[in-house]
């Protein structure tokens, strides 16, 4: 049985979790960044923090992509000060969607799937997720989703289209990386 007073270093984190909080640490601060930038449709975001999200999942399975994103969406949330608002409940569920999709893409279609095609399936079901919620929530007009519901799901193919570039490149370094003894993070 461990002492709650053991010495440095003994019964220290693997590895991964440290990685995992790194990893969570960059997926908040480019929610944060992002956050900044002007949109002319709310909710309407690049959603920078997937590409960590992806990367993520990728290295570390559904249980690491899940932390990122929880972590990315409370500690953003409590910055912005809209824990528990509509905006919180809307990236909660947009997020959680999203990595559970995501997920579930690569693991069933690992061989038919790469970073770009996962990355915009999970932009798509983030943004259904929200479209979703936003009409059972908040709007209760049909019209309004279907109105916005075209701009937001093509946008979200771009960006999808982006983050996942932006994810391949990274995966590509790191096994780079691996290859050449070089430290992974």
């Amino acid at each position: 049985m461990k002492s709650i007073s053991s010495p440095v270093g003994a019964g220290s984190p693997r590895p991964e979790v440290l990685h995992i909080a790194l990893l969570s640490a960059y997926a908040v601060g480019l929610h944060s960044i992002e956050a900044l930038i002007p949109t002319p449709v709310p909710w309407l975001r690049l959603g920078l923090a997937n590409i960590i999200t992806l990367t993520t999942l990728y290295l570390y399975g559904l249980k690491g992509g899940m932390t990122v994103t929880l972590t990315r969406v409370f500690i953003r949330s409590l910055l912005a000060g809209t824990f528990l608002g509509p905006a919180f409940i809307m990236s909660l569920a947009g997020g959680v969607v999203s990595t559970l999709f995501m997920w579930g893409t690569i693991t069933l279609f690992r061989r038919l799937s790469g970073p770009v095609s996962v990355s915009i399936l999970g932009a798509l079901a983030h943004n259904t997720t929200q479209l979703f919620l936003a009409y059972f929530l908040f709007v209760r007009q049909v019209e309004a989703i279907l109105i916005v519901s075209p701009v937001i799901l093509i946008f979200g193919i771009a960006t999808g289209i982006f983050n996942g570039m932006a994810t391949n490149m990274i995966l590509k370094k790191i096994q780079q990386s691996k290859a050449g003894g070089k430290p992974r993070f």
